[in-house]
């Protein structure tokens, strides 16, 4: 073990090379995330500015991750000492750290925080957001663009679709209308709305074809010259064209044939109206013609005469088997006809729906992802010197490219990286800005789990990039770095039972063609030799027999209680359930599987998925829910919606039983709604109100939504269902019916009611309509859902892993999934762009389109054994394999048949089970632990907590805030003067006059101060006469000259403090006018500007007193062992009065 793990650090540490590029080719769990890291640590070690990297990532969440995994260890390594870190950062990278480097290490985490541009780890479309954004005129764009989510993008696809087809009314001549009068011959409702959907899925294939051929009249000819079909061809050409029948044999033939058995005469019957047939008439009776050669599948009958037929006749045979060849090439040649009229017709109605989609978008501001992609292209294939103008501009360029999980990198996203990177190894831009080195590409990813196609990604273009590099850097004398991908095979995930499973599943050559585009054998080495694990496979459960339910008892979707799938489901529920309660161990980690070790992986959403969760929960067994769901669906939301819509038609009795009965009110059907329903004279609703009193939860009910009723009009939607959740408490009945589960579709429901009324006038019956045609789906995070068991499709799982893995759908076949509608023709990418066809059915194939859907179907099932792969390791420690065999044979290829064979390559003990076929016994695949172990107990976090009782308490009353007192505005102030008497405005303009004087002249020397003071005067805002601005002058002078206020005013002394505190209860807000502290004690000062002042301290107004006294109390406990001296300063007179602690103790405060 110690031998690999050495040979897997010098690969790791090889790869992370910063002076190089490289192509790493990585399995399943062998360390692809720790190498990228360390290869951006590598690259800020050489002195890469972190700006100058570009690291992409499949993901936001792998981006956030990769940048907190950096940060985390640029943290770590800052405040280590020398010899901690030398041997933190050789077991991290794989390469001893020179003592040079220890400084420049430690500064590499302030660096990468401050820097605002770097490294720049993100995903693709990010990236390309921020450089639109950044060059929007070169990429004629708009500059305040915005990004849509995939649910807004969805609205305004359909708004351009309505455009479309209304336009299509209003304008019958123009190419869209006679478009759709084409399709509707071949279309049914359902058929058009899943065609809408392929070519939505496809519009940005779709749009680089329209500006390839320059718009749908050149495209339509490359379809019909890549169909052997010239401009001219139509259905009459096409007939009459080629070799001319030999009409007289034909004759002779049809006349052999009405003379032989049923199946002869039924022959020449089709063959006679069409020799009688003038040209005209052939044309219209060839469908019926050839029927007498071809199957109804359009292939060549294997015999168009009867043996008696050609012993009467000789030669009749051989003419027909010659007329069958022509006819055969004439249908081959009307079906590749048809493809290209579908097609054009299609690609008409695609280009008016691209163009009302962009004038939507256009008019808003706004772009998709797809947008994101295309407008990057087209900005840097603009003009030779674009990409160097944008590397000049991005704060002197991209000196380095890092690519994760390249393999799912599609074709157009890998162009933008090749505009950006074939720089790097062209004469001087092969070396770094500064000359710091040269540029370098970095790729990983690994072939083997390219599972999105659905997204464009071709797993063969990783190697074919590859190539494109090495070429370009074997012609710049870089070196053979990309020669060839650097393997990593050394798993430090899974245990040797899984990885022999693995192995041994696709060691046949067919498996390993469709991992790899090279064939390369599959073979993982292990790092965790001495860990015990476990690989097993159970018996597929069969059909049996089944009563059918009554129908009023169940669903008719919903599985019976002995219906496979519903086996399967409580096989795997009862075994987590016994597991936990009899303390099952994980023998590797030395303690008691969990619930949150465990995870249930399906190839795809379905009745399954739902069953698992469900028989989970039956046995109070913790388990996250499903990784996706659509949001109208869910119980909770559902619920939400139903009360909607009754409060906008009370009339409709359904919609009101359905609110009655769910959570918000929880009637049961037999003593709550039967008696309201029965009988009734009205409306469930009138009924309820009439009856109300009878029982308590109805008088309830009916008070309850008459509330809602009356304010539901006024009411946003947002703040409508705010209402229901909160005061009426449905958050915690939702919770306490449906548990924790409904938390997350409830919160996303009322995030997309904030999200309509930001983006459309608040209307509830709009959104309600707007909310169920969108189709919101809700992503979760499973991999944060600690202490639950996990149930997800292999494809949210990419990239997550558990110790125990179960794949219980094996049994079904595999690589079909949705028909498929439109085929592609890729071209070659410089001299042809590839073509569109739209068969129609795939009995309409001619060939061209039949040897383009044998592609995809061969991809489709190379993808769904790659999907497997990524299925199998995502296991540590245990893998175990189950299914259900439906009414028909079980595919040969299915998951299960793939990983038995493998099993049995592998050396599986075979388990036997009574009435069990040997064909179907278990198998398993073990492994004892021998490295020694430490004891573990689960982490506290791992384990699920219920909600807190508090979450569902009301909240006592909290007591009122004392009322914050600002002691120069006391309470038993003065009352306000009566506006009908003497305006005192100008004593209060004076005072605070004086108080900004004072507050600002003690900075200044002596000498500066009357001047300083006679120009703040004499500005016009004050609107002071020369007497007044020299009496205040004179006022404030005195004051600052007096020996006694000296102090007040000298060195340590502050003008203007802020002071908030508490004293006595009362919270003070205040500013004093000036304080000192000294050591010996505290002086405050007050500022008066009363004329005139009053000559005894009996005569002070009360509430200068009690001002004082709040100020005293304040820093008495702020300076609790000083004495706190206050007095008030007269400004007229220039006097200080002293104010005594006796007086001051005797304030109310």
């Amino acid at each position: 073990m110690k031998e690999t793990r050495a040979q897997a650090t010098r690969v790791q540490a090889d790869a992370a090379q910063p002076s190089v590029s490289a192509w790493v080719s990585a399995n399943a769990g062998t360390g692809k995330t720790h190498v990228l890291t360390n290869r951006i640590v590598r690259l800020l070690l050489s002195g890469v500015r972190p700006g100058h990297i570009l690291c992409l990532t499949y993901t936001k969440a792998s981006a956030a991750e990769m940048a907190n995994r950096l940060a985390r260890l640029l943290g770590k390594w800052a405040v280590m000492d020398d010899d901690t870190l030398k041997e933190d950062y050789r077991q991290q990278t794989g390469v001893p750290l020179d003592h040079a480097d220890l400084a420049r290490v430690r500064r590499m985490f302030a660096e990468v925080a401050d820097t605002t541009d770097g490294p720049n780890i993100r995903t693709i479309h990010s990236f390309c957001e921020s450089l639109l954004g950044r060059f929007p005129l070169e990429a004629g764009i708009a500059p305040h663009f915005k990004v849509m989510d995939e649910r807004t993008a969805a609205e305004l696809r359909r708004e351009a679709r309505d455009r479309v087809l209304n336009a299509t009314t209003e304008k019958p001549d123009s190419a869209a209308a006679r478009a759709m009068d084409h399709l509707a011959g071949l279309l049914d409702e359902s058929g058009f709305d899943d065609l809408m959907t392929s070519l939505d899925f496809a519009r940005g294939r779709l749009n680089r074809l329209f500006r390839d051929y320059q718009g749908t009249a050149g495209l339509a000819a490359a379809t019909r010259r890549k169909l052997g079909l010239g401009p001219e061809d139509d259905r009459a050409a096409v007939i009459l064209g080629g070799p001319s029948p030999d009409d007289t044999s034909l004759r002779q033939a049809a006349q052999a044939l009405s003379g032989g058995k049923k199946t002869d005469k039924d022959r020449a019957d089709l063959m006679a109206p069409w020799l009688a047939a003038d040209d005209a008439g052939r044309v219209a009776a060839f469908d019926d013609y050839s029927r007498a050669f071809l199957t109804q599948k359009r292939t060549p009958l294997a015999r168009v005469a009867t043996q008696d037929v050609e012993k009467q006749a000789p030669g009749t045979q051989a003419a027909l088997e010659a007329e069958q060849a022509r006819v055969a090439a004439i249908d081959e040649k009307l079906r590749a006809l048809a493809i290209a009229d579908n097609t054009a017709a299609l690609m008409d109605l695609a280009a008016a729906l691209a163009d009302a989609y962009a004038e939507l978008k256009d008019s808003r501001a706004l772009m998709d992802y797809d947008d994101l992609i295309l407008k990057t292209a087209n900005l840097l294939r603009h003009s030779p010197g674009a990409v160097a103008w944008v590397h000049y501009k991005l704060d002197g360029g991209i000196a380095h490219i890092l690519i994760d999980e390249a393999q799912d990198t599609a074709p157009p996203q890998w162009e933008i990286l090749k505009s950006l990177a074939d720089e790097f190894f062209s004469g001087e831009g092969a070396w770094g800005m500064s000359r710091q080195g040269p540029r370098t590409v970095f790729a990983v990813g690994d072939e083997k789990q390219s599972i999105y196609s659905f997204q464009g990604a071709e797993p063969a273009r990783f190697e074919e990039t590859r190539a494109h590099f090495a070429e370009k850097a074997r012609a710049v004398g870089l070196g053979g770095s990309l020669e060839t991908s650097q393997e990593m095979s050394v798993s430090f995930r899974s245990v040797t039972p899984v990885l022999e499973a693995v192995d041994n599943t696709f060691q046949p050559e067919d498996l390993r063609a469709s991992l790899s585009s090279l064939g390369r054998v599959v073979r993982h080495h292990v790092d965790r030799a001495g860990d015990g694990g476990r690989v097993e496979i159970w018996p597929p459960v069969k059909p049996e027999e089944e009563d059918q339910p009554d129908a009023w008892d169940a669903p008719v979707d919903r599985p019976g209680p002995r219906a496979p799938v519903v086996q399967v489901a409580q096989n795997i529920a009862q075994t987590v359930a016994d597991w936990i309660a009899g303390g099952e161990m994980l023998v590797s980690q030395g303690r008691p599987i969990t619930a949150g070790d465990i995870l249930i992986l399906v190839r795809k959403r379905g009745r399954f998925m739902e069953e698992m969760v469900r028989q989970l929960k039956q046995r109070n067994i913790p388990v996250a829910g499903t990784d996706r769901m659509v949001l109208t669906e869910q119980m909770a939301v559902m619920d939400l919606m139903a009360l909607g819509r009754f409060v906008l038609l009370p009339e409709d009795d359904l919609t009101l039983a359905t609110v009655l009965k769910g959570p918000l009110f929880g009637f049961t059907d037999d003593d709550d709604l039967t008696p309201l329903c029965h009988g009734r004279r009205g409306t469930l609703w009138s009924e309820l109100r009439d009856r109300k009193g009878e029982r308590d939860n109805w008088r309830t009910a009916a008070e309850t939504l008459t509330d809602l009723l009356a304010g539901a009009d006024a009411a946003p939607p947002y703040e409508f269902f705010a209402h229901v959740l909160g005061p009426l408490r449905g958050q915690e009945k939702f919770l306490r019916h449906l548990g924790p589960d409904a938390a997350d579709p409830v919160d996303e429901f009322m995030a997309l009611a904030l999200q309509f009324e930001r983006e459309h006038a608040p209307s509830l019956e709009r959104f309600l309509h707007w909310a169920e045609a969108g189709k919101t789906e809700i992503k979760r995070d499973l991999d944060q859902a600690a202490g639950h068991v996990r149930v997800m499709t292999v494809h949210g799982a990419k990239g997550l892993e558990a110790p125990v893995v179960f794949l219980p759908d094996t049994c079904q076949g595999g690589g079909r999934g949705k028909p498929i509608s439109l085929l592609w023709d890729d071209g070659d990418g410089i001299t042809d762009s590839g073509a569109v066809y739209w068969p129609g059915r795939k009995d309409d194939d001619c060939t061209v389109t039949a040897a383009l859907r044998a592609g995809v179907e061969a991809a489709r099932e190379a993808e769904e054994r790659r999907l497997l792969y990524v299925a199998m390791t995502r296991a540590r420690d245990r893998l175990y394999v189950t299914g259900w065999d439906g009414r028909q044979k079980r595919p040969e290829g299915c998951w299960y048949a793939l990983i038995r064979a493998g099993m049995a390559r592998a050396g599986a003990v075979v388990v036997a089970a009574d009435g069990t076929d040997e064909e179907d016994a278990g198998l398993v695949l073990d492994w004892p632990q021998t490295a020694p172990v430490e004891a573990k107990v689960p982490d506290a976090a791992e384990q699920p907590e219920a909600p807190p009782a508090w979450l569902f308490t009301p909240p006592a009353a909290e007591p009122d805030p004392p009322k914050p007192l600002a002691p120069s505005r006391p309470e038993d102030s003065p009352p306000a003067a009566s506006p009908l008497g003497s305006d005192d405005g100008a004593r209060f303009k004076r005072g605070l006059i004086v108080h900004k004087l004072l507050e600002s002249l003690p900075d200044l020397t002596p000498e500066d101060r009357a001047p300083a003071a006679q120009r703040y005067l004499a500005r016009p805002g004050h609107d002071l006469s020369p007497a007044e601005q020299a009496e205040i002058v004179a006022e404030t002078l005195a004051l600052l000259g007096d020996p006694a206020l000296a102090p007040l005013f000298g060195p340590g002394s502050r003008a203007e403090v802020p002071l908030v505190a508490q004293a006595g209860g009362r919270v003070i807000s205040a500013r004093i006018d000036r304080l000192l502290v000294t050591e010996s004690e505290v002086l405050i000062a007050d500022f008066k500007t009363n004329r005139p002042p009053p000559e005894r301290i009996e005569d002070v107004h009360p509430g200068y007193i009690a001002q004082m006294a709040g100020y005293r109390r304040a820093l008495m406990d702020l300076y609790p062992n000083r004495p706190v001296r206050c007095a008030l300063i007269w400004t007229m007179g220039a006097r200080l009065m002293p104010l005594p602690d006796a007086i001051l103790d005797k304030s109310g405060l």
